[in-house]
């Protein structure tokens, strides 16, 4: 039997799961020692602070791409919200409110295959707006768009890039066959070449077995990913997994706690589904997650940010605003070429070496 404390040490000290290690343990190890195992090695890596981020919609429906889980697919018949790119004095209204509120970072996501022509070069000019009159750190999340635009992103002041890998490779094309896996991970790896920190993670609770999400975990550990946003389906009426059985609180948690023990050094992020945990997901917390989305998800809602604040800071966490990308709230290892930190909140500003801060 796998001691699971002793597993936890050993991931401290630097131990890291791989391709040809038996983890079939997770499946089936108790609970209650793998999700306190899992947040000591959250408590070692990432500390008592929380990083939060929120979202807005863009540019919401009439998606070309056939996923499965999507409320936003014209291939599904679910009666969701369709409209243009959003007016920029709502984004940045919403986003200045997030921000106020302690908010971490906040993301534009946007329906379709990419964002491109007119509505990209108005996203380009929120960000530059947004960039010069708030605080806040900016994401993205784009879909399948190029080497160029994401350079354009960076020079706007995006520091993050959210795209999904949503599952294994093996589950993928029973979720979607409009695009591959492998346009997935080339884009992923166009937005790291080009100086960005990517949030990639996916869904759980659409039909993939326990040793498919494994396969994520260590997916997204090669990539080099630093937050991953774990969303439980919320089987939405008009799509095809609409009859799906909603997981338990105990799936959850132990999905959770593995990926913790797999990518001990990332920001484990909980995002949909918070609907399916009791205590507003309290536990999550206590099971190795460091990180979540607040505030309303795209087409689920989520929690309120203050309800969020109110509830971490009364199990102890930190949930200050902090400059920094979505690998963590003070790393620079997207952008920089030593290992100084060059957030202007930590000891070694400026840094001359990162692209950042110039």
């Amino acid at each position: 039997m796998t001691n699971l404390n002793e597993l936890s040490d050993d991931i401290i000290k630097g131990k890291r799961f791989g391709r040809t290690d038996d983890l079939s343990f997770f499946k089936t190890c108790d609970i209650k020692e793998l999700t306190k195992a899992a947040d000591k090695i959250r408590a070692h890596f990432k500390g008592d602070r929380v990083d939060l981020c929120t979202i807005i919609n863009g540019r919401s429906g009439k998606c070309g791409e056939n996923c499965k889980f999507c409320a936003q697919s014209a291939h599904n018949h679910t009666g969701c919200e369709e409209y243009s790119f959003l007016d920029e004095e709502k984004i940045i209204s919403e986003a200045k409110s997030n921000q106020d509120e302690g908010v971490n970072r906040f993301a534009i996501v946007t329906a379709g295959r990419a964002l491109t022509g007119e509505d990209f070069e108005k996203a380009l000019h929120v960000y530059e707006r947004m960039n010069k009159e708030l605080s806040i750190n900016l994401c993205a999340s784009m879909g399948f768009i190029n080497r160029e635009q994401f350079k354009r992103l960076r020079k706007a002041g995006v520091t993050s890039y959210h795209h999904n890998i949503e599952t294994s490779r093996r589950n993928f094309p029973n979720i979607c066959t409009s695009h591959s896996y492998d346009m997935k991970i080339e884009t992923i790896k166009i937005a790291q070449e080009e100086g960005l920190c990517v949030c990639s993670g996916g869904i759980i609770g659409m039909g993939e077995t326990f040793e498919d999400r494994i396969d994520m975990a260590l997916s997204l550990h090669e990539l080099g990913i630093r937050s991953i946003p774990i969303n439980a389906l919320m089987a939405i009426p008009g799509t095809p997994f609409e009859k799906n059985t909603p997981l338990t609180e105990e799936e959850i948690l132990r999905t959770l706690a593995m990926f913790r023990f797999i990518n001990p050094e990332a920001n484990i992020r909980l995002a949909a589904g918070r609907k399916l945990l009791s205590e507003n997901g309290k536990k999550a917390f206590e099971s190795g997650c460091s990180a979540t989305i607040t505030g309303n998800m795209l087409t689920t809602s989520g929690s309120t940010i203050q309800g969020d604040i109110k509830m971490l800071r009364e199990m102890g966490r930190i949930t200050k605003a902090q400059k920094g990308t979505t690998c963590d709230s003070c790393d620079c290892s997207s952008s920089c070429d030593d290992d100084s930190c060059c957030c202007s909140s930590c000891d070694t500003p400026n840094n001359k070496n990162c692209e950042s801060c110039k």
